[in-house]
This record gives structure tokens, C-alpha cells and sequence, in this order.
């Protein structure tokens, strides 16, 4: 659906210990986190304008998020085990 948010928290709603616990412990899983809401805002934001840009950038920008949502999935997989 165009402009829905993909927030960690809305995607993954039985992780979320593990994603506030990991945003408070693991830097890194905080700036990923962090680079994944801020580019899931820009693609909402350009959806919800008409998407004023060619698509093979949003595709670029739809493929960058999916792999750092598959990345923190897999942190937040190693760290609820």
C-alpha cells in the first residue's frame, strides 16, 4: 500500500523487545535501525507525492531497505536466541 510505514516495530510486532532492547545495547543495530526508518520516511514521502522520481531509483531505494530489513531481522534473530 502506498505510504505505509515499514517501522521495525509495525513489521516485526513480536520483536519489539528485542528491537528496543537492541537499540539501547548495540550501536550498530541502532544506526542501521536508525538509516533504515530515515530511508523507509523518504520512500513514503515520494510515494505519497506521486513518486516524482524515475523508477529505477525507487527501485533502488525499495531493494536498499529490503536488505537492511532482512540484515536487522537476522540481528534481532541471533540476539532473541
Amino acid at each position: 500500500m502506498l505510504g505505509e510505514s515499514h517501522a521495525l516495530v509495525i513489521d516485526f510486532p513480536m520483536l519489539k523487545d528485542e528491537i528496543i532492547a537492541l537499540n539501547n545495547s548495540d550501536g550498530g543495530f541502532k544506526i542501521q535501525a536508525e538509516v533504515y526508518h530515515k530511508l523507509d520516511f523518504e520512500i513514503r514521502e515520494l510515494e505519497l507525492k506521486g513518486s516524482p522520481v524515475n523508477d529505477d531509483y525507487m527501485h533502488q531505494l525499495k531493494q536498499k531497505r529490503s536488505q537492511l530489513k532482512d540484515n536487522l531481522y537476522q540481528i534481532l534473530q541471533q540476539h532473541k536466541k
